[in-house]
């Protein structure tokens, strides 16, 4: 896999406590008990932390973890705090 998911499974497993064990490309958050309101969350987490621009929307409970490290790699890089406004009108990368 990429650095981004590596990334990303460290994120998940650092910030929000899911078990290594239990993440895997193609993983869905909904297998992971993560609802909406987790990926909202997350979300936001991802655009300060991989400094990108993805909506709030940008991912579903059924979505996979791959497919949202993909999302990421596909963001567009943040160039500084106009990304909370971008993402607070909904636009997407």
């Amino acid at each position: 896999m990429s650095e981004t998911y590596d990334r990303l499974v460290d994120l998940l497993v650092d910030r929000f406590e899911v078990d290594r064990a239990e993440i895997g490309p193609d993983t869905k958050f909904e297998e992971l008990d993560m609802d909406s309101l987790f990926l909202v969350e997350l979300l936001l987490v991802i655009q300060s932390e991989f400094r990108v621009a993805v909506g709030e929307d940008a991912a579903t409970p059924g979505d996979t973890v791959a497919t949202v490290a993909a999302l990421i790699e596909a963001g567009l890089p943040v160039p500084g705090p106009s990304a909370a406004a971008a993402s607070a009108t909904g636009e997407r990368a």
